[in-house]
């Protein structure tokens, strides 16, 4: 024992275990371990129309503009997109029973890249043109994302939920016009 006690007093031996603490501490902090054990569900509602309630309990005012499926990419994915337009003309893209991994530094992306399955589609979401909705907010449920009145939707064809930290699409769908 007190030949450990001699080796670990030395200047070295103290900055060698010094350095391998601050590494596991950046990795930690970089990777975020923890969150693939940790769930986030999110339950918005969708928003609402100001417009006349209808028989069988749909409102005038509320467009749905595009849909799409969710497939999984780098992690397990799915739920559905819609592109909704509100009474007032602003955009919401609402995630539907969405079902993916938690990671960190995850995003809402559209972009104009073409929906590939497996690997080949895993990192091409950010290589044209593409605008982020945000940061997800969970990982599970259903949420809400404003699209800004400056997106031209005709330029953007796809969905990706995006992992920026890593640059792989968890998930994506194509999105068809309605």
């Amino acid at each position: 024992m007190g030949r450990v006690r001699r080796v670990l007093r030395k200047p070295a031996v103290i900055g060698v275990l010094v350095a391998g603490m601050l590494v596991v501490a950046a990795g930690l902090v970089w990777f975020q371990p923890w969150k693939l054990w940790v769930n986030e569900t999110v339950r918005e509602s969708v928003p609402a129309a100001t417009g006349v309630a209808r028989p069988g309990g749909g409102t005038d005012g509320l467009r749905t503009l595009a849909t799409g499926e969710l497939i999984s990419h780098e992690h397990h994915t799915s739920g559905s997109v819609r592109i909704l337009q509100l009474p007032d003309g602003s955009r919401v893209l609402r995630l539907e029973h969405l079902d993916t991994s938690n990671g960190p530094d995850v995003k809402v992306l559209l972009s104009d890249a073409p929906v590939k399955p497996g690997e080949d589609g895993w990192h091409v979401f950010d290589d044209g043109a593409h605008r982020s909705l945000g940061s997800l907010k969970g990982n599970k449920g259903d949420q809400n994302y404003v699209v800004p009145a400056d997106v031209d939707l005709s330029r953007y064809t796809s969905v990706s939920i995006w992992c920026d930290r890593f640059d792989v699409s968890f998930g994506a769908t194509a999105l068809k016009p309605v």
